[in-house]
């Protein structure tokens, strides 16, 4: 055989191969909701008017509606934007919507163990047993609150040492929201210059900054490809490894001075179900899913209620006189003379309002932890099939028109009624919804009220001069991905007003 004849045979077997991918992929088309043309093999990767969605979805939803079908590589995913959509979806269709497609990053890390598997009879038992258990060691709870009030004052007194110098705040806030919950999960605390210390965080941070990045996309969808080429992901896996190790060390500590009569944290909870359990055929408390179990806890509650702080900050420096009339509040029910409460939060209004608004402003990247369907659902006119990836954008419903008066302005206005008190508001979904919703909703609310109170009852929040002009988002993104370091001035508040 010739090499022109080759040339030919090989470029007809690729044509052949482009022409089926198409085929199957329209063919599948058909079958779901309406969206933009994928192209072969990649989908709608590297197409910046789809993806990433945060920046997309209110174009997209404008031209297909409120349901439509993205496609990362060869495998679709249903969008649904708004609120009637998403809350019809994530409550009216709870089950059918319930589950969670595998997420080969964060296999590859977990090796299915803990409260992330993809095994649904484990993740239920698990999830289940560490909200209880994280109840019966406070959460939602006045214990919790003294925690939290503890390292409030530990990053008042940090602060306070600067005298007035710029600080960058995501790794100061990420210090005390991990210490809440080395707390609970550890039975103690970290100092805030601990070098060990300091490196988990850092290795946190840098997991969850890549989790929610176009680059984990690209990786979630060519997984067997990318996983063998260089990247940023070899080195993050190596680091977590290294994470799950300290946690491995203090798993063993606990083995080695447990009292079965009085468990001091999850971890000695955790043991103590391992025994009961060893007989069990199924192993769902296993040594590998209580440090995976750990590992999660301490990504989600100490990453996420700090990037919310430095955001809230963030916004509250554009908006100086919402952090005056804040203080004024805190001032009048508080005062200067003992630290906020969480019983406080229902003697101010504005403050609530405040918070609840800055949630509902904040945009969330939610598209690298999706839903996926259980079974074939009819869903508002479309046929879904079982096992399809599924993205409720919170964003989209916490600006939708038709529930907010103002949606794309900063309004504590939207929580307050005509008297000034506080209201609830039904398309409020800061924590998701159904039976995927967040399981540390309780704690991150106490967190986020007796952090955020207690920083502005002693400092006036700045932003450094040389991010003024920069657009509000803009800056907030760079800022989540580390590109660049926030940089405020805390100014001390006079000690009476």
């Amino acid at each position: 055989m010739d090499a022109g004849l080759a040339g030919v045979l090989i470029t007809l077997l690729v044509l052949s191969i482009l022409w089926f991918l198409v085929w199957r992929t329209n063919q599948k088309r058909s079958c779901l909701p309406p969206g933009p043309a994928p192209r072969p093999i990649l989908g709608n990767l590297w197409q910046k008017d789809v993806l990433p969605l945060y920046k997309t979805y209110e174009k997209l939803s404008s031209t297909y509606g409120p349901i439509f079908t993205i496609w990362r590589g060869q495998k679709p995913v249903v969008v649904l934007c708004g609120y009637e959509v998403v809350k019809d979806a994530l409550l009216g269709h709870y089950e059918e919507f319930g589950g969670r497609p595998e997420i080969p990053f964060l296999l590859r890390l977990s090796k299915d163990y803990g409260f992330v598997s993809n095994d649904e009879k484990k993740w239920r038992e698990l999830r289940r047993f560490t909200v209880s258990t994280l109840r019966d060691f406070g959460m939602g709870k006045s214990s919790m609150s003294q925690r939290v009030q503890q390292e409030a004052q530990h990053l008042v007194e940090l602060l306070s040492e600067l005298k007035g110098n710029a600080f960058e705040p995501m790794t100061m806030f990420r210090r005390a929201a991990a210490n809440v919950i080395c707390s609970v999960v550890f039975g103690s605390r970290y100092s805030y210059s601990d070098m060990v210390f300091l490196e988990l965080l850092n290795v946190m941070g840098n997991y969850i900054s890549f989790f929610i990045s176009p680059a984990a996309t690209v990786y979630n969808t060519f997984p067997n490809i990318i996983h063998h080429l260089p990247g940023p992901h070899k080195k993050l896996l190596a680091s977590c490894e290294k994470l799950k190790d300290h946690i491995r060390e203090r798993v063993e500590h606990h083995r080695l001075t447990l009292d079965p009569s009085c468990p001091r944290d999850y971890i000695d909870c955790f043991l103590l179900k391992t025994e009961k359990e060893k007989s069990s055929p199924e192993n769902m408390y296993s040594k590998e899913d209580l440090v995976m179990s750990v590992f999660d806890i301490f990504g989600a509650g100490t990453t996420t209620t700090s990037n919310v702080l430095v955001f809230f900050l963030l916004v509250l420096t554009k908006y100086p006189h919402i952090q005056a009339k804040v203080q004024e509040e805190i001032d009048e029910v508080v005062g200067t003379s003992r630290a906020p409460s969480t019983e406080d939060r229902l003697r101010m209004p504005y403050t609530n309002a405040v918070i609840h608004e800055l949630q509902r402003f904040h945009k969330s990247r939610t598209e690298n932890f999706p839903r996926m369907t259980t079974q074939d659902v009819v869903f508002r006119g479309y046929t879904i099939p079982k096992g399809t990836t599924v993205i409720p954008v919170l964003s989209s419903v916490h600006t939708d028109p038709t529930q907010w008066e103002n949606p794309k302005e900063f309004n504590p206005g939207h929580f307050l009624d005509e008297n000034g008190k506080f209201r609830k508001r039904d398309a409020f979904l800061p924590f998701s919804a159904g039976k995927r919703m967040c399981p540390g909703e309780a704690l991150a609310r106490i967190e986020i009220f007796l952090l955020l109170t207690t920083l502005l009852q002693s400092f006036t929040f700045q932003l450094a001069s040389k991010y003024e002009e920069t657009n509000l988002f803009s800056l907030w993104l760079e800022i989540e991905r580390r590109a660049i370091p926030a940089k405020f001035f805390a100014i001390r508040r006079p000690a009476s007003s």
